[in-house]
C-alpha cells in the first residue's frame, strides 16, 4: 500500500471507487435490518413519501468515507486527520439516536458543539478571519473560535434543513465535494482531494438508492444529513483558509466562492428563518415552506425536483467563479440576491396555482 503514495493522480480514484463500492453493498443489508426491526420514516403532513422508508442511509455514507480515508489518507501530510474523525464520530452517534429514538434540538446542538469545538481547538480547522471582508482580516483567537463554531453549526443544520426530498442532499454534497476537491487536488492539497473523493464515492452509492431504488430505498436520515454538513463545513472552512495563502489557484473572494458553492443549503436556511421569524415561530420548527416542497407540488416529482435545484446550483457555482475576481461583499450580495429571485419563482408559481384551483372550487 505504501507504494500507492507515490502515484497520487491514483489514489482520489481509487478512494471514489472503495468508499461507493462499501456503500453500495452496505445499504441493501441496512434496509434487511431496518425492515426486520421497523425503523421507518414514516409518512406525515409536512414529509414529501407517502411509504414508511428506512432511514440508515446515513450508516452506509459513513462506513464508506470512513474506511476509505483511513486506507488511502496519507496521515502525515494531514495531522489533523485524527481530530476529524473524533469529531465525526460524535456526529454519527447523535445522529444515530436522533433517527432511532429521537433527541431535543438542545441535545443536538450541544453534540455539535462538541465536534466543532474538537476540530477547532485540537484539530486547528479554523477560520482564521474574515480574509479581508469590509477591511477586515485579523479578528484575534477568540473571535476566530465563535466565527468557525458558528460556521459549522449553520453549515450542519442547513444539509439537515435541505434533506426533504429524494436525492437533494446527497446531490447537492455531490456537486460541492466535486468542486472542492478538484481545488484541492489542483492546489496540492491532495489529501484533501482524497477526502473529497471518498464522500463523492459515499454519496454516489447512496444516491442511486434513495433515487432510483424500488427494492432497497433509504433516506439518509439525521445520521447522514449531520454527517455531511459537518464534513461539507470543514472543506469549506480549509478552502477558505488556504485560499488565504499565496497559491496559483487562489481566490480572492473565496469566502463569497463558498456560499456559491453551498448556496441552496445556505440560503433556503436564510430563507426559512426568516419566513417562520416573521409569522411569530421557531426557526427551527418544521413546515413545508422550503423552495423543494414547492418544487414538488409544481412538478410532483421528488426527481424532476432534485434534478431542477441541482441545475440551479451548478449555475450558481459557475457565476460565482466567473466573478471572483469581485470584493467578498459585492459577490455575495450578487449570490444572494440571485438566489432570493430564483426561489420566489417556485413560490409565486405554487401560490398562482392554488388560487386558480379555488376559483374552480
Amino acid at each position: 500500500m505504501q507504494y500507492l503514495f507515490y502515484y497520487t493522480d491514483l489514489i482520489p480514484v481509487l478512494s471514489v471507487l472503495f468508499a461507493f463500492i462499501i456503500t453500495y453493498i452496505s445499504i441493501p443489508s441496512l434496509v434487511d435490518v431496518a425492515q426486520k426491526t421497523h425503523l421507518y420514516d414514516e409518512p406525515n403532513s409536512r414529509t414529501s413519501h407517502i411509504a414508511g422508508t428506512p432511514t440508515l442511509g446515513g450508516m452506509a455514507i459513513f462506513a464508506g468515507f470512513i474506511v476509505s480515508i483511513m486506507i488511502f489518507l496519507y496521515i502525515p501530510e494531514i495531522p489533523y486527520i485524527q481530530y476529524v474523525i473524533a469529531g465525526i464520530i460524535v456526529v454519527f452517534f447523535i445522529g444515530l439516536k436522533d433517527d432511532v429514538i429521537m433527541v431535543t434540538p438542545l441535545t443536538k446542538f450541544i453534540a455539535q458543539l462538541f465536534a466543532a469545538t474538537i476540530i477547532i481547538d485540537l484539530g486547528g480547522v479554523r477560520l482564521q478571519g474574515l480574509y479581508g471582508l469590509f477591511g477586515i482580516y485579523d479578528i484575534g483567537y477568540y473571535g476566530s473560535d465563535l466565527l468557525s463554531i458558528f460556521v459549522i453549526i449553520a453549515i450542519v443544520n442547513a444539509f439537515n434543513l435541505i434533506d426533504g426530498i429524494d436525492g437533494l442532499a446527497a446531490g447537492v454534497g455531490i456537486i460541492a465535494s466535486i468542486v472542492f476537491g478538484a481545488w484541492f487536488f489542483l492546489a496540492g492539497h491532495i489529501q484533501l482531494a482524497i477526502m473529497a473523493c471518498a464522500l463523492i464515492g459515499s454519496l454516489l452509492a447512496f444516491f442511486w438508492f434513495n433515487v432510483y431504488s424500488k427494492k432497497h430505498k433509504i433516506f439518509m436520515g439525521d445520521i447522514g444529513s449531520l454527517l455531511l454538513g459537518f464534513i461539507m463545513a470543514i472543506f469549506a472552512i480549509k478552502f477558505n483558509d488556504l485560499n488565504y495563502m499565496a497559491t496559483p489557484y487562489r481566490i480572492v473572494a473565496a469566502p463569497a466562492v463558498s456560499i456559491g458553492i453551498l448556496i441552496v443549503p445556505v440560503y433556503d436556511t436564510i430563507r426559512v428563518s426568516v419566513v417562520r421569524l416573521y409569522h411569530g415561530r421557531s426557526p427551527f420548527s418544521a413546515d413545508r415552506e422550503h423552495v423543494h416542497h414547492y418544487l414538488v407540488d409544481l412538478t410532483g416529482s421528488h426527481k424532476k425536483s432534485t434534478f431542477i435545484i441541482l441545475a440551479v446550483n451548478v449555475v450558481f457555482i459557475i457565476i460565482a467563479f466567473l466573478l471572483s475576481d469581485l470584493r467578498i461583499y459585492q459577490l455575495t450580495i450578487i449570490l444572494l440576491g440571485l438566489a432570493a429571485i430564483v426561489s420566489y419563482i417556485p413560490y409565486y408559481l405554487v401560490q398562482k396555482k392554488r388560487r386558480e384551483t379555488k376559483k374552480t372550487v
